[in-house]
């Protein structure tokens, strides 16, 4: 399990005298830990690596959005602290699908929806999600689903 997999890594980054290794793995087990605690009431509980997957995607995505800010803004130094944070956060995400295969995983599920025109994109995105979503970020999913549905 990935939880699994991040705890053994903190216990490491401690150990080794990584620092920022550790303050990163420990945002990531705090954001876990808020996901569970938002999930409490809720009826239908996800996978669990799935559900750190999705965690571990918005992480990503939320540096990512801050990284180009900060280079536009010129502090280098800030951009390059969010990189190196988003390296730490992609050792635990579970493998990607190239652009072939998520091109071919996207394209059956097309083609098994008989989707034809982007009125369709919400449906074959939740289609998506629903079979792949640890394997394909759901921005560049939804990037390849526009251009294979226009």
């Amino acid at each position: 399990m990935i939880r699994d997999d991040i705890k053994a890594a903190l216990i490491t980054a401690m150990k080794g005298g990584d620092k920022a290794g550790t303050q990163t793995i420990r945002l990531i087990q705090s954001s876990i830990k808020n996901r569970d605690i938002e999930l409490r009431t809720s009826s239908a509980k996800p996978d669990d690596d799935l559900l750190v997957t999705e965690v571990l995607q918005k992480m990503i995505k939320q540096r990512r959005e801050s990284v180009e800010m900060y280079e536009k803004g010129g502090r280098q130094e800030l951009a390059a602290a969010e990189t190196a944070e988003i390296a730490v956060i992609e050792r635990f995400m579970p493998a990607q699908m190239n652009e072939a295969e998520a091109k071919a995983a996207i394209g059956a599920v097309i083609a098994e929806l008989g989707a034809a025109s982007m009125k369709d994109m919400g449906r074959v995105m939740a289609e998506v999600k629903a079979r792949h979503a640890s394997s394909i970020e759901p921005a560049r999913a939804s990037a390849l689903v526009k251009g294979l549905l226009a």
